[in-house]
């Protein structure tokens, strides 16, 4: 009778994928993430969502502060313009990420580790694809260099 001999698997290799964290509007984006996810539309699972009332009340010192501590990139997605639950949030929140672009380039960040979209209730797959889309540009950029410490779990 001959011994099976055990072999050992290979060696486990993790792939790097970037962690994002995103920002989502509660009335359309975070409405359009629940579509895909019930529409079984795939997208990288290492994405943290946070809900927020508005893409017009996130302060840019939220998207900073995740940067800092250990997320290679940000996502922010809220209604179409013209289309907030607001009224005018979005125009808000346009104007400040047209800003928080220029002060990221001006603190040495890269400004593509942050993305801004629009996304309805209704565009469940529209959302998944945005999501593959932000996880392999930032992905490209490679991991961030910036990151103090943080625990990305926590979130």
């Amino acid at each position: 009778m001959s011994q099976a001999k055990a072999q050992d698997p290979a060696p486990h290799t993790r792939e790097w994928t970037p962690r994002i964290v995103a920002f989502l509007c509660n009335w359309c984006s975070y409405a359009g993430a629940d579509l895909a996810g019930t529409g079984r539309n795939q997208y990288p699972p290492s994405v943290r969502v946070i809900r927020v009332p508005c893409s017009g009340r996130i302060n840019p010192i939220y998207i900073i502060k995740a940067l800092v501590d250990g997320a290679d990139g940000v996502m922010v997605s809220g209604c179409h313009p013209g289309d907030c639950h607001y009224l005018a949030g979005n125009f808000y929140a346009r104007r400040r990420f047209t800003v928080l672009k220029r002060l990221l380039t001006t603190m040495g960040l890269s400004p593509d580790r942050v993305h801004f979209t629009w996304v309805s209730a209704s565009e469940g797959a529209r959302f998944a694809g945005v999501v593959r889309e932000v996880t392999e540009k930032v992905a490209a950029l490679g991991p961030s260099r910036i990151m103090k410490g943080g625990d990305m779990d926590e979130l």
